[in-house]
């Protein structure tokens, strides 16, 4: 288990537009041959946009693209014409496929924290898709087969017990709260990659939220 708290990721963005990025993986300026990748996985990043910013309109391609609001409300638009807002409790997948272009603003009053997360699909190319599912409900697991990724969404309280997935690569990240990870207790923003998983189990500390990533390679 390798843990990494958030103190720990790379600041990027842009601050004087009002947009606060931290990355958990190499990042655009800040490459690390040796923080690349975790499984499926390429970049975790904590997004934190004040109101009235945003990214412009900019490319993806080969990338499973999937992200959850934190607080305030994502509006997204894309040149498949999907126009959306993603609130608290909503997962949506931008599947990039062979090249996809998008929008992601804070068209609202109250600043927005959002954590997105890049897989690498399994087969690169194909025609772009996009999925949004609104409040999904605890330990609902929401499936990304085309990078060979499952997401847990799980909500504990405190002393509650949840088993993490057993898997060659799982990657938990702490959206709020505190959780007991093993040994070890992780915070809000701290997340932690664990090779080859078994029997491993989060308790909550606090009520807290977790993303739980289980990928196969």
């Amino acid at each position: 288990m390798d843990v990494r708290r958030a103190d720990e990721r790379y600041p990027g963005g842009d601050p004087a537009a009002g947009i606060d990025s931290r990355h958990a993986f190499s990042f655009g300026p800040h490459y690390d041959p040796d923080n690349l990748r975790f499984g499926a996985m390429i970049a975790c990043n904590e997004e934190r946009l004040a109101p009235g910013a945003g990214f412009d309109e900019h490319p993806h391609s080969h990338t499973e693209i999937v992200t959850w609001v934190v607080e305030g409300e994502l509006t997204h638009r894309d040149s498949q014409g999907h126009e959306t807002r993603v609130r608290p409790g909503d997962v949506q997948r931008l599947s990039a496929a062979s090249g996809v272009r998008h929008v992601e603003r804070n068209d609202g009053t109250t600043p927005l924290t959002f954590i997105q997360t890049w897989l690498a699909p399994l087969t690169p190319g194909g025609a772009p898709t996009y999925e949004i599912v609104h409040g999904i409900a605890d330990s609902t697991p929401y499936a990304i087969p085309e990078a060979g990724a499952m997401l847990h969404v799980r909500r504990l309280t405190p002393g509650e017990r949840t088993a993490v997935p057993d898997a060659a690569y799982v990657y938990v990240h702490v959206v709020r709260g505190e959780v007991r990870l093993g040994e070890q207790t992780l915070g809000a923003g701290d997340a932690a990659r664990i090779s080859g998983a078994k029997d491993v189990e989060a308790v909550g500390v606090t009520g807290v939220e977790l993303l739980m990533w289980e990928m196969s390679g």
